[in-house]
C-alpha cells in the first residue's frame, strides 16, 4: 500500500502516513445529496414553468381577453426563462459530477543553438531524482521494543 499524497510505501493498518501525515482513512463524503437536490430542482422548475406557461395563457385568454399575439409573446417569454434556468442548473450539475481537470504546465521549450544568445545561461544536464528519504518518525515507534530487548538494562 502506498500513500496517495506522497507515494511512500506504508505498513498495513496505519491511519496516517509516516512521511507527510495524510489521513489514510477512507472519506465517507457523499455527493449524492447535492446531485439529488439539483435533479429535484431541475424537475420542479420545469414542471412549475410549464404550469405557469399553460395556466397563464388560459387566464390571459379568459379573464384579460388579450390578443393571441400577446399571449404567444407571454408563452415564448415564459418558455425562454424556464429553458435558461434549466440549462444553468444542468451546467452546475455537470460541474458537480465531473472531476475538475488538472492543469498541466508544459516544460519550457528548448530552442536550437542558433536562437540562443551567447550571453545566456544554458541549463545543465538533467540530474536523476534523489533516492527516497526516510521519514524522521519512521523508527520512533519501535524504540520501546528495542529498550525491552536490550540486555544492558
Amino acid at each position: 500500500m502506498f500513500c496517495i499524497a506522497c507515494g511512500t510505501p506504508l505498513a498495513p493498518g496505519l491511519s496516517y502516513c509516516n512521511r507527510c501525515g495524510t489521513s489514510l482513512k477512507e472519506r465517507s463524503e457523499s455527493k449524492a445529496l447535492p446531485i439529488t437536490a439539483f435533479l429535484t430542482a431541475i424537475t420542479l422548475i420545469g414542471l412549475i414553468g410549464l404550469g405557469i406557461m399553460l395556466g397563464g395563457t388560459m387566464t390571459l385568454r379568459r379573464e384579460a381577453n388579450l390578443a393571441e399575439e400577446l399571449i404567444g409573446f407571454f408563452m415564448l417569454f415564459t418558455f425562454l426563462i424556464v429553458i435558461i434556468t434549466e440549462v444553468l442548473l444542468v451546467r452546475q450539475l455537470s460541474k458537480l459530477t465531473n472531476p475538475p481537470e488538472r492543469k498541466t504546465i508544459d516544460a519550457p521549450r528548448q530552442f536550437p543553438q542558433q536562437f540562443v544568445a551567447p550571453n545566456q545561461l544554458h541549463p545543465g544536464d538533467p540530474q536523476p531524482l534523489a533516492e527516497h528519504v526516510p521519514s524522521v518518525t519512521e523508527n520512533t515507534t519501535r524504540t520501546l521494543e528495542y529498550s525491552r530487548n536490550d540486555p544492558g538494562r
